[in-house]
């Protein structure tokens, strides 16, 4: 497996080794050793299965607040897709910042997006789908988010018009509006 560190400490890019013939091919997606290895310690109990009939749809930018705060491994089955991890911790020397990695079913990409980042993503195909580990159970009560279009964050999403949206992601607060619950680690805030 292919270790990539991202512009943002904890968010990694992984992409697994394929072994082709005439078959097609096989791919080993997750290995805990592998993943611990590479600094990802996270104890998946939970697998999440997204697909979007149109290209340029937009789901998220969701986050789970303590203490049911989640990381993610994000890959993509079908089609391809503009991810996105905002640094949430506060202390953090990214605090605010985002990243951005195109995941791609043919490329096998993965991206982890530790505990304290918001994600989202952008379908760059019709019928894409993704799959995604988290290592903390759903809770309703402590889902939340971040409006994709945030202005302080500026994110240059592969297009801002013609989106779809579910109604909840579409009334998501602002950066400036949401207070944070994640502090960084070693932080003397």
């Amino acid at each position: 497996m292919h270790v990539r560190r991202t512009g943002l400490e904890g968010v990694i890019l992984l992409t697994p080794r394929k072994f082709e013939d005439e078959r097609g091919y096989f791919a080993e997606t997750y290995n805990r050793r592998l993943c611990s290895e590479a600094g990802i310690a996270a104890d998946f109990v939970q697998d999440n299965h997204s697909c979007s009939i149109r290209a340029g749809t937009i789901r998220g930018l969701h986050f789970q607040r303590p203490p049911h705060a989640q990381a993610k491994l994000v890959r993509v089955l079908r089609g391809s897709i503009f991810d996105v991890a905002v640094d949430l911790r506060i202390g953090s020397p990214t605090f605010g910042v985002w990243v951005a990695e195109r995941l791609s079913a043919s490329g096998g990409e993965q991206l982890f997006v530790p505990r304290g980042f918001a994600h989202g993503f952008y379908t760059l195909e019709a019928g894409t789908e993704v799959a995604y580990k988290v290592d903390g159970f759903y809770s309703s009560e402590c889902d939340s988010g971040i409006v994709w279009n945030d202005l302080t964050l500026d994110i240059p999403w592969p297009s801002k018009s013609g989106v779809t949206l579910s109604d909840k992601d579409r009334e998501l607060p602002t950066f400036d509006k949401r207070q944070s619950p994640f502090l960084f680690e070693g932080s003397d805030v």
